[in-house]
């Protein structure tokens, strides 16, 4: 199994970070800006006009030789994706595809996004990984990825991901990142996952695709380092602010989604994250960890789900805070993620609740006798509120 340089391609842009003043923090071991000084405004850019992320902390990992497609679909658990389509000399349509990796026992040993490279039995794929899922990946690679028949390659121009969220996102990629060769409304109107490529020689080209973590809307650039310090460069040139983790976390507990190492982890069964219609395709061959899927799916059912909870005006939690409903004098959940969120006015935070608790309801907050938290469900679109909701 090749080894994986530790975020290479992060490398080359740490430097831009650092001269804008960025407070770092670390993600996983790898250094990711925290903030550039004033996070309410970062905040403001973000959902306002724009503002550009850097996330090449994520790991993106070509896969590449004899059958990479036949290999891999008995690997994760989503849909494959397609061949990409030249729509015209230089410019293909692809769509990525949200999935898991699993175990046996159908706990998570990552998310990730699977990207088509090229079309064909050979032709290769990129898997974006989350760095905390990096190292049970590659472990489980080593186990079911046959190397005569798909292997990870190492790219010789190190690759990243930058986001660049709100309402002038689509124009400036348009222009900037494409060329003009894909018009601002077909990019508007991509749904999550499609994507757009300039092909410019290189293992990736320049990929844009629509991101669907969080509400405003966003898109991915991904494409050699070098190339994107360049993009990053002009984008600030043309007056979006640079925005750090901290935001793109609110945004993301904001939209209810959950990410690997928070809500997702190898302890969690795919129905109690909610995310079996995003991340499993139950019509393809089998893969490892689709015997307890379908189980579930068609005779059974899981003890806990992942919930929204309004935290009011107390104080913030920490990760793994205990849970309390009535009738039960032990423990019936916990907090996984928290953030103080400009959108709904108080504190919020994302995290597992016995199935008893059905939303919408209360919850009690560290103790029996705890301060009493709204419990929300989730879907993919969002928190499902309430008549008297802030945003109701």
């Amino acid at each position: 199994m090749t080894e994986v340089k530790s975020a290479a391609g992060w490398e080359r842009l740490q430097a831009l970070h650092r001269e804008e003043g960025a407070l770092m923090g670390e993600v996983d071991g790898v250094p990711v800006p925290r903030h550039y000084g004033d996070p309410t405004a970062e905040y403001g850019a973000a959902t306002g006009e724009g503002a550009v992320l850097d996330r090449s902390h994520r790991a993106l990992l070509p896969v590449q030789g004899r059958a990479p497609a036949q290999m891999l679909t008995g690997i994760v658990s989503g849909r494959m994706p397609p061949d990409p389509t030249e729509v015209e000399p230089g410019v293909w349509r692809g769509r990525a595809h949200y999935s898991t990796v699993l175990t046996p026992k159908g706990k998570v040993v990552t998310d990730l996004r699977l990207f088509r490279l090229e079309a064909g039995d050979e032709g290769g794929h990129l898997l974006d990984v989350p760095r905390s899922g990096l190292g049970g990946l590659l472990e489980h690679l080593k186990r079911y990825l046959p190397p005569r028949m798909a292997k990870l390659v190492e790219p010789t121009d190190p690759l990243g991901l930058i986001t660049v969220v709100g309402s002038r996102a689509a124009s400036l990629l348009s222009r900037e990142a494409l060329g003009l060769r894909v018009d601002v409304p077909e990019l508007e109107e991509m749904e999550e996952g499609e994507e757009r490529v300039l092909a410019d020689g290189s293992l990736t080209g320049i990929r844009v695709v629509r991101n669907g973590e969080v509400a405003p809307a966003a898109f991915d650039v991904l494409a050699a380092a070098g190339t994107l310090r360049s993009l990053w460069l002009r984008l600030r040139e043309l007056g979006l602010s640079p925005a750090g983790s901290g935001v793109w976390d609110t945004l993301r507990i904001e939209h209810g989604r959950p990410a690997y190492g928070h809500e997702l982890d190898r302890d969690t069964l795919l129905p109690e994250a909610g995310i079996v219609s995003r991340a499993v395709d139950h019509e393809k061959g089998c893969y490892t960890g689709q015997e307890v899927i379908v189980r579930i799916r068609d005779r059974g059912r899981v003890n806990r789900h992942l919930r929204g909870f309004f935290l009011g005006d107390h104080p913030t939690p920490s990760p793994g805070t205990p849970l309390f409903i009535g009738g039960r004098d032990r423990a019936a959940g916990e907090i996984r993620s928290t953030a103080q969120s400009p959108r709904f006015g108080q504190g919020i935070a994302l995290g597992y609740l016995r199935r008893e608790a059905e939303p919408p309801t209360t919850a009690r907050l560290g103790a029996e006798d705890g301060p009493e938290v709204g419990v929300r469900a989730l879907s993919g679109d969002g928190w499902e509120l309430v008549e008297g909701d802030p945003g109701a």
